[in-house]
């Protein structure tokens, strides 16, 4: 059983455990993510994730994790799992990952879209979330 399951809980949206130090975020999306790919922090690790799509998964695969439990796993992140060959557990198994108003796919799965890179995707990812945090700003 993966060890970082235990850790979801309390507002954690993100669980990592590697090497017996276990690491969680609240942060919601893929942002934790992002900001772990250059610490080596993912490498082997153990992770627990409350919504896994093909974003999240394939950052989880440019980080070389050993394992995945998703809470919510899209059809997408589970064949991006099963193509870098980590092993995953899932609550729900879900067509797509909608956006945080219900309204239609997330942006982070459509910044995705066409792209089987981890390295692409990385890039792609950064550039969409720093997009999205411009915008937010303008609105403020």
């Amino acid at each position: 059983m993966n060890p970082a399951i235990q850790h979801l809980k309390d507002g954690v949206t993100l669980a990592v455990v590697r090497d017996g130090a276990v690491s969680t975020f609240e942060e919601r999306g893929v942002k934790s993510l992002l900001f772990l790919q250059g610490e080596d922090a993912l490498s082997g690790a153990s992770v627990a994730d409350r919504i896994v799509g093909r974003a999240a998964a394939l950052l989880m695969a440019l980080g070389g994790v050993k394992e995945v439990y998703a809470a919510t796993l899209s059809r997408g992140g589970e064949d991006v799992l099963k193509r870098f060959g980590i092993a995953y557990e899932y609550g729900t198994l879900t067509d797509m990952i909608i956006n945080r108003q219900g309204t239609g796919q997330c942006p982070m799965e459509c910044a995705v879209a066409g792209i089987d890179s981890p390295e692409e995707a990385y890039v792609a990812l950064k550039k969409k979330v720093a997009e999205l945090a411009a915008n937010d700003k303008n609105k403020a």
